[in-house]
This record gives C-alpha cells, structure tokens and sequence, in this order.
C-alpha cells in the first residue's frame, strides 16, 4: 500500500469528499510567471570577492564551447552545460537583486520560484511542480531562481514514518533529478545555507557567500541611493563619506530605509527643502533604534516560549530537575 493509500483510509468518509477526484497538473500560471530583467551587473554594488565568482561563472557560459568542446572537459564532465549557483548571507544584502542583474548581464528573462508557489495540498503534485518549473524555465529560455533555498534543499527525512515525510523526500529528489538534467542556469538563495543537505551542496557550481557591505560598497551603495535630482545641503562627496561612516553593519536594503525615511524630512521644514547631513543621521538612528527594538523583542520572545516549555514540562529554570 502507497503512503497515499494509507492515508486516504486513514481518514474518515466525511472528509474525504473531493480526494477522489485526480488535479491535472498542467502548467499552473503562477508557476510559469517569467519577467524581464531590469538590471545588470554593472547596476549592482558588488564586494570583489563576489564579483570575481560571478565573472567566472559568465565565462563558463560564454566559453563553454571552448573549455568542454576544444580543450575535451565534456569527457570527463558531460552534464556540465548547466550552471548552478547559490547566493547564500544575511538578509537584504543583495541575493535577489543579483540575480535579477546575472539574468539581464546573460540577456535572459528571470523565472521567479518560491517554497508557495510549489506546495500543493494534493499529494505528489510538488514534485510535479518542480518539474514544471523547470520545464517551463527551459521552454522560456530563463535563469531560474529559487528563494528561500534552504526550504526545499533541506537535509532529506532518514526515518520515514509519515506520508507527508515521504512527500518531502520525493519533494527533494525530483529537486536533484532536475538539476542533474538542467542545461541552463539555476540560482537558490538562502539566509541559512548550513540547513542544505550534502547531495544538493555537491551538485552546486558555485557558492557566492554575501556580506554586509563594508565602508566601500557602503560609500557606493549611499551614491547610487542619493540621486542626481535630490538636492543637497553641502558638498555631495563629504555627505556620502559621513553616512557610509555613520551605517556600518547596515545593509543594502536598510541604507535604502534610511533614504526612504531621510527624504520627507527638509520637506517638512520651512527653508528651500535641501537634504542635509542632519536629516539621514537622523533617519540613521530611527533605522538603528528598530533594530535595537527587534533584537531585544525577538530574545524576549524566545525567553518567554522557553520559560511556557519549562512549564509545560515540570523543570525548574534554575537546576533542570523535573518538579514532582
């Protein structure tokens, strides 16, 4: 008996109406959703490292004919046409963005995937979807990206109980098998890429690891976000030199919070309205006292589960032993 037949008689006749009836997986449309790219890599800021693997992993692409088909590396690697990369780091630190920029530097449109867009209530149908997905990435010519990577190349389940625990491991080897076939390129992204599972860590071309932005990716990244138009109280250079200063350890995207928050402000004050050194500091500090916030409320938040399971289970904070 199939883990799916054992579960459709586990479950009473009253609610088994509508499991009968078989789901055609055809093409679902938010799975085939493929969008042109915006950006280059020439448009993104970048830390050397990670521009040095990304200007690797074109020229395979571009040079491909030469490295497997003139100096003979097809022999020894024939299912290296495809391209497998993993942008792996803290959040806001570019991984999207990137990828979008490496589809448009490869004139190719970007095929966009998360963990919801291939679960299905329906058993089997995942890896179904995962097939689509690929299929429709191949017909289209696009990258594929993968978000939240570490959802779906997780360490696979060793002791299957359950049929939903069967569903994930099928989940994950249809994953390996349509890598293994892919012939173009496929990005995963991940905040937490220690939860990957060895068998996918192999089957990767490269691992791109993305950091927060140092004080030169910072200077770059303030001169991007503070635009031409903007105009400004004081030298332009000083007021980029004294922000990336003023936010380290911020990311991409909260430098660009800052902005969101520093640009109402000489529209509020009575002068001709010209952005000023005051107005980002201060959009600083209200972006640092979030993250203060956060921080202390996330530990908060996890004492307070931790003391409810201590509870839950009779053991005293102090010395561990069951409270009889």
């Amino acid at each position: 008996m199939s883990s799916k037949e054992y579960l459709h008689s586990r479950i009473r006749q009253q609610f088994r109406e509508g499991l009968d009836e078989s789901k055609p997986v055809t093409g679902d449309p938010a799975l085939c959703q493929v969008k042109p790219a915006r950006y280059t890599l020439k448009d993104v800021v970048l830390c050397a490292s990670v521009r040095q693997q990304l200007d690797e992993a074109l020229a395979k692409i571009k040079y491909f004919q030469t490295i497997y088909v003139e100096w003979g590396f097809a022999s020894v690697d024939p299912a290296g046409k495809g391209v497998v990369l993993n942008f792996y780091g803290p959040p806001g630190t570019g991984k999207t963005l990137t990828a979008e920029a490496l589809a448009g530097s490869l004139g190719k449109p970007l095929m966009f995937v998360s963990i919801a867009d291939l679960e299905s209530k329906f058993m089997g149908d995942t890896s179904k979807n995962i097939a689509q997905v690929f299929q429709t990435a191949r017909s289209e010519g696009a990258v594929l990206f993968f978000d939240e990577a570490d959802t779906l190349l997780g360490k696979r389940l060793s002791s299957v109980t359950q049929g939903i625990d069967n569903e994930v491991n099928a989940m994950r080897s249809t994953m390996l098998i349509e890598l293994e076939k892919h012939e173009g390129v496929v990005v995963f992204a991940t905040n937490f890429g220690k939860n990957y599972d060895s068998a996918f860590v192999s089957r990767i071309s490269q691992h791109v690891k993305f950091e927060l932005p140092a004080i030169e990716e910072r200077c770059a990244i303030w001169s991007k976000m503070i635009v031409a138009g903007i105009p400004l109280e004081g030298s332009r250079e000083a007021l980029v030199d004294a922000v990336a200063a003023l936010s380290e350890g911020f990311s991409g995207r909260e430098i660009r919070t800052c902005m969101r928050l520093a640009l109402p402000k000489p529209l509020l004050e009575q002068n001709e309205p010209r952005l000023a050194l005051r107005h980002l500091e201060a959009a600083i500090a209200q972006v640092r006292t979030t993250l203060a916030d956060l921080a202390t409320e996330s530990r908060s938040s996890a004492n307070i589960s931790l003391d409810a399971a201590r509870k839950m289970l009779g053991v005293n904070k102090g010395d561990g032993h069951g409270v009889v």
